[in-house]
């Protein structure tokens, strides 16, 4: 593609980036230009070939283009003419001007179609045909008119056995176009296809998955080949795992619900063991993940009952990442926490690990993810109907983010998330694309009403079909008792129409908008961070020197040292508050804050900040960190023992322990209420700023201590109340 806004896989003039758009490229033709041998059934239907429809090719499309439609004839056993008639007749005529237009959406037409019967197909996700046919669609969205850098055919085309046959090539060696080594998927056309099969990208996380794609210089595709130690991985694989999840012993084990199905399972392994922990008991066992629920049975081997947690209700749970440890201590940092308003103690499921703690961050992903599908579909009142398609979007989300996770074999906080409600909640104005996607979802209708792809465009955006849970259903992992869903889907595809932008996608694109923003801040925010607690108090009094500056020049004028300069800042403070202008004391700090804020905007523009100059503290070692830190904490605890004495000895006022300290109290508190209701508040002020800016007077100074010790001296005499600390009921038992 020669787009330049390909997120790396444009071609580029610079020398540096051609290495890596070649690397990625590679990946991902490789991917669907998988060589190998025929599958057992793959020569089945060869006697079909002599009714496939012939093909002429277009003239306004390109070679590659030509070639696409060409297999989506086959796959559809229709003509050409058919096709066009269909495209000309049913779609609007704002998709089909200009040439150009008219050239791509032709072409998502004709893939779309193709796409939906093919995905009919038992176990297509291991066909390397429907793989080729795939990356052939995005490279042909590229370059899809003759106006475009067309992909010239080569004699040195793959040539399959004569004896083969596929459903997706009537003959290989005329139909299928050689790829330059040169040529590279970019992000709009992997984005505009991809999504178009449910089970290989959403709509949401697409670009996050195009830029897994384009880091690795592997063979990384979830919805294809993944290569990884000379042996080849497919999603397929993924879910035949998960389908060999459901077995009679797991069922039986675990009670599970008609709508429930298995996720993923650990601790199966002794070598991988997964700990519960609850107070400072732990036990291995197994944990399992549904779409509803947390179970964890309890040995190795030999099971105890499911213990359940449920992930489904409101129950105000909390899952997050914790540390554990033998006896409760808290060393490791390899465990998830559980906690429920319907449980006592949280439970700890920790999976140890001898090097980063990538197991748990997995599961802390995956389980997020199906608690926050919950929530959303509780949030927005999402019916049954719907919420099984919200589920069934998350659960092929789960299966996309491990197939990506076994590929790379290392933590998913190496790459953006590829989970949708976990992407949304984390997005700037990801409640928005929340909103949409509930929004969508209150269209969607039963997946035999005949009007998705091919009706007018206010139909198309009427009715939305369920295409995760059919894809579920095709894929075998649920099953399907509405017979419709299955035998009248012809019209399912992906959340892409021919021609028009998807809601979610453009509320997507919005949320991205700012986070390059959010990132750059926050990459400002790691370079300023500093390590130890004095360099961290040298950088906060440094940044609050203005406003420790005006407080000691209001402590110099209440001190008196300068009587001239006191009167007159009295004066001027007491006739404000007369006037009353004391109520634009704090409009008029923000004008003024605001008008600085726009001077330097103005003034300092295209100028970098000069950074904030600090002068070090002296190092210190480790024992002096530590010691440091003590006091510190010694301090800390000194200061809320005194907030303690305070709140016991007013507590001791209120109950009367001192009865006439009680009454001298009461009787302060009714002139006080009574100052409140019946004069004026600016006079009130005006008081309270007299007294306290008059104290250290040298007319009063005197009065004043000795006033203030007569304070203290009744303060202390007032006994604090008795405290009682009692021992836990410690009665955890397993």
């Amino acid at each position: 593609m020669e787009n330049e806004n390909a997120l790396g896989l444009g071609k580029s003039n610079k020398q540096k980036s051609n290495g890596n758009e070649i690397k990625s490229m590679l990946a991902l033709k490789s991917i669907f230009f998988f060589s190998g041998k025929m599958r057992d059934g793959d020569n089945e239907g060869v006697d079909d070939v002599a009714t496939t429809p012939p093909y002429q090719p277009l003239p306004f499309l390109s070679p590659l283009a030509n070639s696409v439609v060409s297999r989506c004839c086959k796959i559809l056993q229709l003509h050409i003419e058919e096709l066009q008639h269909q495209f000309d007749s049913d779609l609007p005529d704002d998709v089909k001007q200009p040439l150009l237009i008219y050239a791509r959406n032709f072409l998502e037409f004709c893939s779309f179609q193709a796409l939906q019967v093919a995905t009919t197909q038992p176990d297509y996700l291991s066909d390397k045909d429907f793989r080729r046919l795939m990356f052939d669609m995005m490279l042909a969205w590229e370059a899809p008119g003759v106006g475009n850098q067309e992909i010239a055919a080569s004699d040195e085309r793959e040539v399959e056995d004569e004896d083969s046959w596929s459903l997706f090539y009537s003959d290989s060696t005329n139909m299928a176009v050689q790829v330059d080594d040169k040529k590279t998927v970019g992000a709009d056309s992997f984005s505009r296809i991809a999504p178009a099969c449910a089970i290989v990208a959403d709509i949401i996380t697409v670009h996050n998955l195009f830029d897994v794609l384009a880091s690795s210089s592997d063979v990384l595709f979830p919805a294809t080949t993944i290569r990884e130690r000379g042996e080849f991985l497919t999603l397929a694989k993924v879910i035949k795992a998960v389908q060999n999840l459901s077995g009679p012993q797991m069922m039986s084990n675990l009670s599970l619900a008609e709508e429930e199905i298995i996720l993923e399972v650990d601790g199966t392994v002794p070598t991988q063991p997964v700990l519960k922990h609850m107070g400072i008991s732990a036990w291995p066992g197994r944990l399992t993940l549904t779409n509803y629920a947390l179970y964890f049975e309890s040995g190795m081997g030999l099971y105890d009952k499911a213990v359940r947690f449920d992930l489904a209700s409101d129950l105000k749970q909390i899952i997050k990442p914790e540390l554990t440890g033998p006896l409760g201590a808290r060393l490791f940092d390899k465990a998830v926490m559980y906690k429920s308003s319907s449980m006592v103690d949280p439970a700890y499921f920790e999976f140890p690990e001898f090097k980063g703690s990538s197991r748990r961050d997995y599961w802390l992903d995956i389980c997020l993810e199906i608690l926050h599908a919950h929530k959303f579909t509780r949030k927005y009142n999402i019916k049954e109907g719907q919420q099984f398609e919200a589920l069934a979007r998350a659960v092929l989300g789960i299966y996309r983010y491990r197939a990506v996770r076994e590929a790379f074999k290392v933590s998913s906080s190496n790459y953006k998330t590829l989970l949708c409600f976990n992407l949304a909640e984390s997005l700037p104005r990801g409640d928005a694309i929340l909103e949409t996607l509930s929004s969508r979802l209150t269209l969607m209708k039963s997946a035999g009403n005949h009007c998705g792809l091919l009706g007018s465009p206010s139909a198309r955006r009427q009715v939305i079909h369920p295409v995760s849970r059919v894809s579920l259903c095709r894929l075998g992992i649920i099953s399907c008792k509405e017979v419709d869903i299955i035998g009248e889907a012809t019209n399912l595809v992906g959340d892409v129409c021919v021609g028009e932008v998807n809601p979610l996608e453009n509320a997507v694109k919005q949320s991205m908008k700012n986070i390059g923003r959010a990132e750059a801040a926050q990459a400002t925010v790691d370079q300023v961070k500093v390590e130890g607690i004095d360099t961290n108090l040298a950088v906060m009094k440094e940044l609050l020197f203005p406003l420790f500056e005006s407080i000691n020049h209001l402590q110099q004028l209440a001190s008196w040292k300068n009587p001239w300069k006191s009167i007159l800042f009295m004066v001027l403070i007491s006739y404000a508050i007369i006037r009353g202008w004391i109520k634009y004391s704090l409009p008029a700090l923000l004008v003024v804050l605001a008008v600085i804020m726009l001077w330097h905007r103005n003034v300092g523009k295209g100028r970098p900040l000069e950074p904030l100059k600090i002068i070090a503290p002296p190092p210190k070692n480790a024992v002096e960190q530590l010691l440091l830190l003590q006091e510190a904490i010694s301090q800390f605890e000194a200061l809320i023992q005194s907030g303690n004495i305070i709140l016991l000895k007013v507590r001791a006022l209120i109950f009367a322990v001192l009865p006439q300290a009680t009454d001298r109290t009461a009787l302060l508190l009714v002139i006080m209420a009574l100052a409140f209701a019946f004069v004026p508040l600016k006079h009130l002020i005006l008081f309270a700023f007299l007294e306290s800016f008059t104290t250290n007077m040298p007319l009063r100074k005197i009065s004043s201590e000795r006033g203030l010790r007569r304070i203290r001296e009744w303060w202390i005499r007032i006994p604090a109340a008795p405290v009682q600390l009692m021992k836990p009921d410690d009665k955890k038992t397993r």
